[in-house]
């Protein structure tokens, strides 16, 4: 059950136990009446009756005034106060002399079973139902007064039976309204977990695109150092001579490299922007992605790619393909810039629970643990490709030495598309 349906039963029940304690008392005062008139040689003369008849009449006016200050009580709920405890007293002085005039208005008195609980604070509630309890007995015996040592000995062991029982009631409604605040508490408790784990959550998230912001902005740092500063210092170097060298054919020649380096950093520029946003997805699963990656990138190189798909291909999710992608990017760009190699494979594996990217090249290779200071810690290239592996619970692995090539494997977890 939902905490709102849960809230609703709730108000439910509470509204029918205040119609309870409303008219419950009136409907065992006119049972009483209508007992009292069908037993009417139980009642000594026109005196009784008229006295019965005032006291019922006192009881009708105490009830209507009860039920009329509902509304000032509706902030405490149900819960024991001085005026409940007055009701309580008036309405049983009440019952006890209606029931020493005729003991069938001990019904009446028999409301006090049901309420003593909400009325009366404390262990005074006992003491409450123990006075309910004297009339009830006194009634069961055959009236009050009680006479004979028969009625007293009936009279007392009555009370200890029906005191027995109401406070064997009584204990087991403590124990559930007990239970009924601990269950509350418990519930309020969770809330405020779950309202602190939404927070957590939404916090964690935060964490996620900030430091996913971070990693973007080391790797565009990576490439507008590796590619576009170099390429403009490329391109001043060649100027400085044109401008320098009185020579028109040494400077035109110079010229020429200025602007060939010019059109291949406008290249490496916008492949930068592209990179940014994998467009390549938006049409095509990682499959498609990459081999049409691979295809553009062996025929901007000119070195032979191929691209291999082994396994059932399945739909990706977002995150998840978006990095695959972003790895094969950037292998694909460090192989151009360093790798010289004739040849170049690019596969991807699914298996049953994760998905692995194999890049292979027969390039000059490196070592890896002689690479610059800043590659290793720096979060660009090879660290830069590890940091998304592992951002989405993944690896990646580099094997390579000089002269034999490079491998690259990143295995990701298989997160499907509607995951």
């Amino acid at each position: 059950m939902q905490t709102g349906e849960m809230t609703a039963a709730d108000s439910q029940i509470d509204r029918r136990l205040e119609q309870l304690h409303i008219w419950g008392p009136l409907a065992l005062l006119g049972v009483g009446a209508v007992l009292a008139v069908a037993s009417a040689d139980l009642m000594d003369g026109p005196a009784e009756w008229y006295t019965a008849g005032a006291l019922v009449g006192a009881a009708l006016v105490l009830q209507v005034w009860w039920h009329g200050t509902r509304h000032h009580r509706a902030h405490r709920g149900r819960s024991p106060s001085r005026a409940g405890t007055a009701y309580y007293a008036i309405r049983w002085a009440i019952a006890f002399v209606l029931t020493w005039i005729n003991p069938f208005f001990a019904f009446y008195a028999a409301a006090g079973y049901m309420d003593a609980d909400e009325l009366i604070p404390g262990r005074w509630r006992r003491l409450g139902l123990f006075a309910s309890v004297v009339i009830v007995a006194g009634a069961q015996v055959g009236g009050l007064p009680v006479r004979t040592t028969g009625q007293w000995l009936g009279f007392a062991g009555l009370m200890v039976v029906n005191y027995a029982l109401q406070a064997f009631v009584a204990h087991i409604t403590e124990q559930e309204e007990q239970r009924s605040r601990d269950r509350a508490s418990t519930i309020e408790a969770l809330q405020q977990a779950l309202d602190e784990n939404a927070a957590l959550h939404a916090q964690l998230l935060v964490q996620a695109r900030e430091a996913g912001v971070a990693d973007e902005r080391r790797r565009l740092a990576a490439e507008i150092h590796d590619t576009l500063a170099q390429g403009l210092t490329g391109i001043i170097a060649q100027l400085q001579v044109v401008v320098n060298t009185p020579d028109e054919n040494q400077a035109r020649e110079h010229v020429h490299r200025a602007m060939g380096l010019a059109r291949h950093s406008l290249g490496e520029a916008r492949r930068s922007v592209h990179n940014l946003a994998p467009v390549a997805l938006d049409d095509a699963g990682l499959p498609e992605a990459l081999k049409q990656t691979v295809t553009d990138w062996g025929e901007r190189t000119g070195v032979r790619a191929e691209f291999t798909v082994t396994g059932i291909a399945q739909q990706l999710h977002d995150e998840i393909a978006a990095t695959l992608l972003r790895i094969a990017q950037e292998a694909l760009s460090n192989a151009s810039r360093h790798a010289r190699a004739g040849r170049l494979g690019v596969t991807v594996t699914f298996l049953d629970e994760e998905v692995i990217l194999d890049i292979r090249d027969d390039g000059v290779g490196f070592d890896p643990l002689a690479l610059p200071p800043r590659t290793r810690a720096g979060g660009f290239g090879l660290d830069g490709m590890r940091a998304r592996a592992e951002r989405i619970a993944g690896s990646l692995t580099v094997e390579s030495e000089p002269g034999h090539g490079t491998a690259l494997s990143a295995r990701v977890p298989l997160v499907r598309h509607d995951q």
